[in-house]
This record gives C-alpha cells, sequence and structure tokens, in this order.
C-alpha cells in the first residue's frame, strides 16, 4: 500500500449535479491534497509519478439513512467499532442509527456510549424514539431529542399507532425535522415470511399480503396531507403496489428502500438463503423492477442499508424462525454497480444519487462531495475481483451476510476514512 500517490488518469465524480470526468487526484497519507493540475504539482514537488488508473473511480462517501445498533460497546453481534469497519472500508462515510437498542433512544441520557476508541471522521447520526420504549403508547419528549443532537424522530419497523402519530404530529415539536416511519402493518403480515405471489407458494412460505404495507402507506399518506408542514419519511418501501400509489400522490413524501430489495427477489433465491429472512418482507421479481424503476426516476429518494446483525446463534434457527435482519455495508456497491450499472445500464451520477446525495436529502444534510484537503472519498476498482467472506478485513462481526462464498467484481478498494484496507495497487 502506497501512503502518498497521484492517481493520472483516473475517474473522478466530484459531486452532485455533477458528471463523471477524467482527471489526476494526489492522496498524501489518506487525504485528498489536489485535483488536475494542482494534483500533478504537488507530486512533482514531493517526487511522485503517476499511477494509471483511468478504470477507478473516486468520488465522495456514501451515506447510509439507517441501520440498527443495539448493542455499542458490548454486542456480540456487532459494536461500534465493528460496524464503522464495515462500513468505512465500504464507503461510507455517514451511517444514521435507529433508535433500537437495549437502552431505547428514546431521551436525551440514552443518546450516550457511541463514543470510538480510534478517531474516525466517519458520522454517525442518531434518530430519536418517536415513542418511549418503541411501545408506542406515549410520545417521547420529541423536542428534548432533538436538542441534543438527534437527526430526526423514527420508530421501529413498524406503523407507529395512528392515534399517536396524529399526535405527535400535531403538538408538532418536531417542527421541519425528518419523522422516518415504516409502512408495515405486523398484525396483517401476521406469520408471512414473503409477498405474496406464486414464486412465495412454491418456495413453501407463509404469504406476506401486499396490505400489510398498503394500509399503512394509505394512513401515512393522508397524514402527510394533512399536515404538509411536516417531513414524513418512508421507510424501507418494498412493493410494486406501493410504488403505484405514491406515484397518484401529487407530492409524495421522500421514501427509502433497503439495497437488498434491489438484488434479490422470491424467484430466485435458494431455500437456505439468508436473504429471505428480511423486514419488510422479500417481494417478486415484479416488484424488484419496480423498484428499480422507481429508484432511478427519484421516486424513491435514497437506498438503506438498514443492517440489523445478527449473531452465530441467531443464524443457527430455521428461516422462519431467525430474527429479520442482513448485515454487510461493504457488499451494498459491488453488488450494486453490478445490478445497477453493468445490467440495467445506470450511469454513476444516478447511482451516487441513491447511495449518497438523495440519503444526505432525506438526512437534511448537505451532500457529500470532493473537495481538497478531506478524507471524505473513496476509490472503487470495478474490476477487482474477490469473494464475500466472513474473515474477511473488510467484513463486519455480524453473522448474517448474504452472498457467502460467492466472487463479485467491484470493489472499493481504499477510502480516506479507513485506511487499514486501502487496496491502492
Amino acid at each position: 500500500m502506497h501512503d502518498t500517490l497521484l492517481l493520472d488518469p483516473v475517474r473522478i465524480l466530484h459531486g452532485p449535479d455533477r458528471d463523471e470526468q477524467q482527471g489526476a487526484v494526489f492522496l498524501e497519507d489518506g487525504i485528498l491534497r489536489g485535483f488536475d493540475e494542482g494534483a500533478r504539482s504537488l507530486a512533482a514537488a514531493q517526487g511522485v509519478t503517476a499511477t494509471a488508473a483511468q478504470n477507478k473511480l473516486i468520488a465522495p462517501c456514501l451515506v447510509d439513512p439507517h441501520s440498527v445498533l443495539e448493542a455499542p460497546v458490548s454486542g456480540r453481534a456487532e459494536t461500534l467499532q465493528s460496524l464503522t469497519q464495515c462500513a468505512s472500508a465500504g464507503g461510507y462515510g455517514c451511517i444514521g442509527l435507529l433508535p433500537r437498542s437495549g437502552s431505547w433512544r428514546d431521551r436525551p441520557e440514552r443518546l450516550a456510549g457511541l463514543d470510538r476508541d480510534e478517531p474516525s471522521q466517519l458520522t454517525i447520526d442518531l434518530w430519536g424514539s418517536f415513542s418511549i420504549d418503541g411501545r408506542g403508547e406515549h410520545l417521547s419528549c420529541h423536542g428534548d431529542l432533538l436538542e441534543h443532537g438527534t437527526i430526526g424522530l423514527a420508530d421501529d419497523d413498524a406503523m407507529v399507532p395512528l392515534a399517536l402519530l396524529e399526535r405527535g404530529l400535531l403538538l408538532g415539536e418536531m417542527a421541519s425535522a425528518p419523522v422516518l416511519l415504516a409502512p408495515r402493518d405486523p398484525d396483517l403480515q401476521a406469520d408471512g415470511l414473503a409477498r405474496e405471489g406464486v414464486e412465495t407458494l412454491r418456495a413453501g412460505w407463509a404469504p406476506d399480503p401486499n396490505s400489510s404495507e398498503l394500509l399503512p402507506l394509505t394512513q401515512l399518506l393522508a397524514l402527510q396531507r394533512q399536515h404538509p408542514e411536516r417531513n414524513l419519511r418512508l421507510m424501507n418501501v418494498s412493493t410494486a403496489a406501493a410504488i403505484a400509489q405514491l406515484r397518484n400522490e401529487k407530492q409524495p413524501p421522500m421514501a427509502t428502500i433497503s439495497w437488498w430489495h434491489l438484488l434479490a427477489d422470491s424467484g430466485g433465491m435458494q431455500i437456505g438463503d439468508p436473504g429471505w429472512r428480511v423486514r419488510p418482507s422479500i417481494g417478486s421479481p415484479a416488484d424488484r423492477a419496480a423498484l428499480q424503476q422507481a429508484l432511478r426516476e427519484g421516486l424513491i429518494t435514497a437506498v438503506a442499508v438498514h443492517a440489523v446483525p445478527l449473531d452465530e446463534e441467531d443464524m443457527l434457527l430455521p428461516v422462519d424462525q431467525r430474527p429479520p435482519g442482513l448485515s454487510g455495508h461493504h457488499l451494498v456497491l459491488p453488488l450494486l454497480w453490478d445490478a445497477l450499472i453493468r445490467e440495467t445500464g445506470w450511469s454513476v451520477p444516478q447511482l451516487w444519487q441513491a447511495l449518497s446525495f438523495g440519503p444526505s436529502s432525506l438526512l437534511n444534510k448537505p451532500a457529500e462531495q470532493l473537495s481538497a484537503n478531506s478524507r471524505r472519498w473513496l476509490l472503487f476498482d470495478p474490476d477487482h475481483s474477490w469473494t464475500v467472506d466472513r474473515h474477511d478485513p473488510a467484513a463486519p462481526l455480524a453473522a448474517n451476510l448474504p452472498c457467502l462464498g460467492r466472487e463479485l467484481n467491484g470493489r472499493v478498494v481504499a477510502c480516506g476514512l479507513n485506511r487499514s484496507t486501502n487496496r491502492f495497487d
């Protein structure tokens, strides 16, 4: 590994509303020092010769609007240290953590415990809980949570009871802060594991009806129309029917989609694949196609990793008894590059809109962009071949990784936020 080098030529994406271009960058000890002629001058002054990287891409860091970390310090499935190691190795510069925790993040004193032993510029944003203990019975102190630095309000992965939700929006302590809500009714889902359809019946899983998403989505859209001054966000939209419903809205709220729902469906997985057990339920091939199209058009704002780490004991349970969730921030960009750019013809700016600029907008934050004297960059090699392995230095502590043993083409080979796994050469 070289700590100081000139990449010339290299593909560059500077930021939002910019086209990809060829140019040069100078990197020194993980810091991006300059571009093009400025980069070449800096390299010449230090006697650094150019390294050709014409097929590699240097671009802004990615943003994950929501994931779960229940035990930041002593977790068996994941800790803050292992999560940030995996995320920064995958090119992520910001993670939004949902309030679900051993001590539910529903009051200011429960926002502590997320200090890292090693310095890192990876940003951890916290969602404050909409209700006390996430039970959906009583409102938390929204104003106090926002005053103490939460990015917005959220709950768990199901719809907040309508009466409590209406009361919170009417009181309006959140003002213009985002309120992230999942359109999922667990009572309607019951024991359903995958969306209703022929593929689900063939696989032998209990079906999850579309109504478990459509009914709460209808309620959330009605609330947004009643309270246009509030900034509702939809978490993990997952069906073609929901996309059709959003298309009928004059001003649909911003929405996220889980990365896995863009890649997998009930027609293409083996029975033992961990990707069956996710929340919301995995959909049909038609659902996946509709979600990809909605994301490309901007109807869906952001792709979320929504990592929910599980340990080895969890993974020994039968699929239908296992807690739902997948992990693996380092897998997201390689797999979506393959599925959306190679197979579907997306451009690099379109993919970054979904993985970085859109998520920043959803969080009410400025978009990531490349700038001189910054560590907030990633270097992606679309031709780098590697095999998904739990013992990879970039892998998380969590045991619920999809695609284990699969060979992938494309990898984040360097990131200014994670020098330990950089592979420049």
